[in-house]
């Protein structure tokens, strides 16, 4: 039994299965300490490294949270407010009272339009899941330029792990700004081939599906890159 050491073939557990034993090891995402054993929380690939031992899905629905930066497109405008898409089982509404414009009653459209894409913050999900965002923070606005891309929530800690590293080399190898939002969206904006580039190396991670070949996709596809010279 591998057990998700380095380098050993990972296995698939589901929520309750004993991973192995917990001494000398600590837990990350998607497992706990049970008595003397790991255990899964969540149906996913198991994981160690560097003594802590991880459960990495296979797949993921996003889930919004308060707090959360989530880039959502405008399905409805209304008078007073729009109603998103932030890729979740709910839509989002952001009233006009949150926006960062001064928008006269009726006039929301002329501020966002239909399919437009807007960097946002969830600001409350209530207790049926009504979901309300704001435009109100440093850095939030409409994305007018750039293209967003589809980026598997699963794969968010690994881009965020060991400070970013993998976010950061992406960066540098397509020379383009990269905002990574926690609802599997993410606005990319620089030169075509930049752009060109990371679209066609998430489609691959799309393909694969698992966490763990993020890493060598990534790899794979430097060879390639716009910018692979000074990365």
């Amino acid at each position: 039994m591998s057990q998700g050491q380095d380098g050993a073939e990972q296995r698939l557990v589901t929520p309750g299965a004993a991973i192995g034993p917990a001494t000398g090891r600590r837990v990350g995402t998607g497992a706990l300490i049970q008595g003397d054993q790991i255990i899964a929380t969540r149906v996913g690939l198991v994981r160690e490294r560097h003594g802590t031992v991880s459960v990495d899905p296979v797949a993921s629905t996003y889930m919004p949270r308060s707090g959360d930066l989530v880039i959502g497109t405008v399905v409805e405008a209304r008078s007073n407010l729009w109603f998103l898409d932030i890729n979740g089982p709910f839509q989002a509404l952001l009233p006009m009272s949150l926006a960062p414009w001064k928008v006269e009653f009726g006039g929301t459209r002329d501020h966002a339009d239909i399919n437009d894409s807007l960097l946002m913050r969830v600001q409350e999900v209530d207790e049926v899941q009504n979901v309300v965002a704001t435009m109100r923070g440093i850095g939030l606005r409409r994305l007018a330029e750039g293209a967003v891309l589809l980026v598997d929530v699963q794969h968010n800690d690994t881009l965020r792990a060991e400070g970013a590293a993998l976010l950061k080399r992406l960066r540098d190898l397509s020379d383009c700004r990269i905002v990574l939002a926690d609802n599997g969206r993410m606005w990319v904006d620089g030169e075509d081939a930049g752009i060109d580039w990371l679209r066609s190396l998430f489609r691959d991670v799309a393909a694969a599906g698992r966490t763990d070949t993020l890493n060598s996709i990534v790899e794979h596809h430097a060879a390639n890159a716009p910018n692979r010279g000074e990365a």
